[in-house]
């Protein structure tokens, strides 16, 4: 009788639907206000958020609002979609008031082109990440590191609900050592961990769900879309067949800027989470589905820069950063005299309070009292009418630059891990064993990022009797060049009735597939405010 036996074994390969995609560079901010068309669609919203892409945001907008905004945050006239997070807020311990934590460079938009036949969004489409009161993680001990996910299965940790926790990420910044992996920590750390160990900030991340069902929304707002297998890459359920565009998130605070060093306190979520379990995420598609196909299609170069399309190139100019940071959304009269960027605040922006879990958070104010909010500076216009608009006073300036660099020497930077001069094993929602560090040249500050170099994936091969099959994969970064690993167990059948394992070596990693190559530094908008 043949008899199937396994052995741990890692080989080098490629994953044909991790490598294309793109970065949306949003570096404006088109607003920040307490409005969510999609969860609080007509009304304020319980808590504020900052918000990117087009200017036709607006307390109800549709997808026909968007697309006829005049302009749009994002470096991609043609992205008149509406990306948007809550904000981060820091509370003094002896105050207890807050200020806003300084975000750097905006926000990035990954659109991940992962699984057969990607579709673009349809007119219409929205979607959110996350759970806003969710005060609790409940896949193991989140201050650990996931399990390999070739265990998620047999630890039944594979529910949407599960999947979910783990598409979120705190991603600790210190550009002076090996970076952390993309959705490596899944908790908002303390001020002491930040103070020691992230002198350039918090890198807050959400993976989207990119699996199905063919609606353009559900009642939750959630449920026609589900998460694939392995959060970012993986099978898709029956119930969600399609393959939509994964999007990716990054935003970063600077939660080491001046005005926070040597006070006690906390970092705080706007919707009052200090735990980081409640982090969130809005998406509302601003596209032309056929511009948008055309893009998923076309846009198939693995370095991830928007400049290497040649459809956004040839279609555009791509927008400047200062035309990105011009663009804002009219602010609605009900809210034009809130200013959550205001110093000392009384309390977080609609009187949200601060809930710590690990029980659910429990909503807010009703919604007359929400709008009297200690982010005023005074209440007159509050009850104003919510259909009419004024044009929003001028956001603060998002810092794009670490101090005495300038915004061309900036470095691209991404969803996966970056090192100056090192790799990182770490990657999505996995840890694995550090790979050797190897030395890398440091780029000039005046020069562009230099041209990566591609190394073809090894040949998989295997001997008579042995095949292989796919347990879980891994994206390491080493300077210039960006590894997909892929993580393999032999099947080896034996033609007797005794079960005989085979122990396979543990060869060093070597390059793989190049997925994205523009990260020579570190994130192009992620350097530190000075």
């Amino acid at each position: 009788m043949a008899t199937k036996t396994l052995s741990a074994l890692f080989l080098l390969g490629t994953i044909r639907d991790a490598a294309a995609f793109w970065r949306m560079e949003c570096r404006g901010r088109s607003g920040l206000a307490r409005m969510d068309p999609i969860m609080d669609a007509g009304v304020v919203s319980p808590h504020i958020h900052t918000v990117h892409g087009s200017s036709g945001f607006s307390l109800a907008a549709t997808y026909d609002d968007l697309i006829g905004g005049s302009c749009t945050s994002c470096a991609v006239k043609q992205d008149k979609s509406a990306y948007w997070t809550p904000a981060l807020y820091f509370q003094d311990a002896e105050t207890k008031e807050f200020d806003i934590a300084p975000q750097v460079g905006g926000m990035l938009a990954y659109y991940l082109l992962r699984g057969d036949n990607v579709t673009a969004f349809p007119a219409g489409f929205q979607m959110i990440a996350g759970s806003n009161y969710r005060r609790d993680f409940t896949v193991g001990d989140p201050k650990s590191p996931d399990p390999p996910q070739s265990d998620w299965a047999a630890l039944k940790q594979t529910s949407q609900d599960d999947l979910e926790q783990r598409a979120i990420g705190f991603n600790c910044l210190d550009y002076s050592k090996t970076p952390e992996g993309s959705l490596f920590r899944h908790y908002l750390p303390d001020k002491d961990f930040l103070d020691a160990n992230c002198p350039d900030g918090l890198r807050l991340e959400m993976m989207f769900p990119s699996c199905w069902n063919g609606e353009t929304t559900a009642s939750d707002h959630k449920s026609h879309m589900a998460y694939p297998s392995l959060v970012g890459n993986g099978d898709c359920p029956e119930t969600h067949p399609h393959r939509l565009v994964t999007l990716f998130y990054e935003t970063i605070w600077n939660t080491n800027a001046p005005e926070f060093q040597g006070r006690s306190g906390q970092f705080v979520i706007s919707n009052g989470d200090p735990t980081g379990f409640g982090y969130h995420a809005d998406f509302m598609a601003g596209w032309d589905v056929d511009f948008l196909q055309e893009a998923i299609d076309t846009c198939t170069n693995d370095s991830g820069d928007i400049r290497d399309c040649p459809l956004f190139v040839n279609e555009g100019p791509l927008q400047s950063e200062e035309e990105q940071a011009a663009c804002q959304f009219d602010m609605p009269a009900v809210l034009v005299d809130e200013d959550g960027s205001a110093e000392d605040l009384k309390s977080l922006p609609g009187n949200i309070q601060i809930q710590s879990g690990p029980e659910s958070a429990t909503p807010g104010p009703d919604p007359v009292n929400s709008m009297i909010s200690a982010a005023t500076s005074w209440l007159g216009g509050v009850f104003g009418s919510s259909a009419s608009t004024t044009s929003s006073s001028p956001l603060p300036t998002l810092t794009s630059s670490a101090p005495g660099m300038s915004v061309a020497s900036i470095p691209t930077g991404g969803a996966f891990i970056e090192s100056t001069s090192a790799s990182s094993s770490a990657d999505f929602n996995a840890l694995a064993a550090p790979a050797a560090a190897t030395p890398s040249s440091s780029p000039t500050s005046s020069s562009a990022p230099p041209a990566p170099t591609t190394t073809s994936a090894p040949v998989v091969t295997s001997e008579p009797g042995v095949s292989y099959e796919i347990v879980s994969t891994q994206t390491i970064t080493n300077g210039a060049q960006v590894e997909e690993i892929v993580w393999m167990e032999p099947v080896v059948y034996v033609t007797e009735d005794s079960v005989t394992t085979v122990t396979a070596g543990s060869p060093a990693l070597k390059a793989g597939r190049s997925l994205h190559a523009r990260h020579p530094w570190r994130h192009q908008h992620h350097g530190r405010r000075s």
